[in-house]
């Protein structure tokens, strides 16, 4: 995956890279999905994560966890989820809890990142 211009964001890749591999591998795949989904996202290193947004409005995150990564959709509550994989009880956020890297796409990560684009933009 490319680097970023933010050297904050480096760095949180190159100490997780340290820690997990696993995570790492995940992290970078969500993080290339967010980010080939439309070429406004930006991203920043918030709430011990990495963030992505658009139009200045955050739309999700990616976080490492001890025996996880979770895949964070600001307005995830609102988004369809026929195979009833978003998980949470928040007023608004939902999120992916994932395991390996084959639930990325087994979860649909895609649909729900596209969905939170379509979204954003409508809300502009």
């Amino acid at each position: 995956m490319k680097t970023s211009s933010n050297d904050r964001i480096n760095k949180f890749l190159a100490d997780l890279q340290l820690i997990s591999a696993d995570k790492l591998e995940v992290i970078e795949h969500v993080r290339k999905t967010f980010l080939s989904a439309n070429d406004k996202i930006t991203e920043e290193i918030k709430y011990g994560g990495l963030v992505f947004a658009l139009s200045n409005v955050l739309i999700g995150g990616v976080f490492a966890y001890k025996g996880h990564v979770s895949i964070e959709f600001s307005n995830g509550a609102e988004f369809p989820d026929p195979s009833a994989v978003l998980e949470g009880k928040g007023k608004s956020r939902r999120h992916l809890k994932i395991f390996e890297l084959a639930d990325v796409d087994a979860k649909g990560a895609g649909v729900f990142v596209a969905e939170a684009i379509r979204r954003n933009v409508l809300d502009l």
